[in-house]
């Protein structure tokens, strides 16, 4: 090859890279106006259907017996496949609220479900009753402090609280209870207006 080639071949070299590093650059500058929520995973290969509240111990959730100020993890939508239900993004808090927040009524109204995915880097959190003291049970983070209040799933503390709108806000289930009071999910809407994209968050009526 002559010199002239090997210059010629250098210099398409650089320039792709310089093209690339450009391409790389307009991402990065486009990058926070892109709705990622569309492309967060979710459990949407399977059909959502009105599913039993089914606790670890293999019974249903009631609402005459489950524990006030208490959080079972729960699946949905569950395949029945045990590895794939084990999957963080199926994952749930189900949680009874204090009796100060209304979670002494035996009806749906005490209870509350969120997605066990903090909104701010996807760690695993967890609702911690703390006792006596009212107004300190909240959802916590241990990867970096993000922390939750029971009642709505709005972060309140923590890198998750400072995130725009719908990232400060967990994804949510319905429930509803029969004539025994055993307790049932609703199918779920994944979009940000409804019960929320699983890692991404949800918007509320304000």
């Amino acid at each position: 090859m002559s010199e002239q080639g090997a210059i010629d071949k250098n210099s398409l070299t650089r320039r792709d890279f310089l093209k690339l590093l450009g391409a790389a650059g307009l991402g990065l500058a486009f990058a926070p106006f892109v709705d990622w929520g569309k492309y967060m995973p979710n459990p949407q290969t399977v059909t959502l259907t009105k599913q039993a509240v089914i606790l670890s111990d293999g019974t249903r959730a009631n609402v005459n017996t489950f524990p006030i100020n208490h959080q079972e993890v729960i699946t949905y939508p569950s395949t029945g496949d045990s590895v794939l239900d084990k999957e963080a993004f199926k994952q749930w808090n189900l949680i009874r609220l204090p009796a100060d927040l209304g979670g002494s009524v035996n009806d749906v109204t005490a209870f509350r479900v969120y997605s066990i995915i903090c909104l701010h880097l996807w760690c695993v959190w967890k609702y911690v009753p703390v006792g006596e003291v009212a107004g300190n049970d909240k959802g916590q983070c241990p990867c970096h402090g993000s922390m939750y209040d029971p009642l709505s799933g709005k972060a309140i503390a923590g890198p998750a609280s400072v995130q725009a709108p719908p990232s400060n806000i967990l994804p949510t289930l319905n429930l509803e209870a029969d004539n025994h009071g055993n307790l049932s999910i609703k199918p779920a809407t994944w979009n940000v207006y409804k019960n929320g994209v699983i890692g991404y968050g949800r918007f509320v009526a304000t």
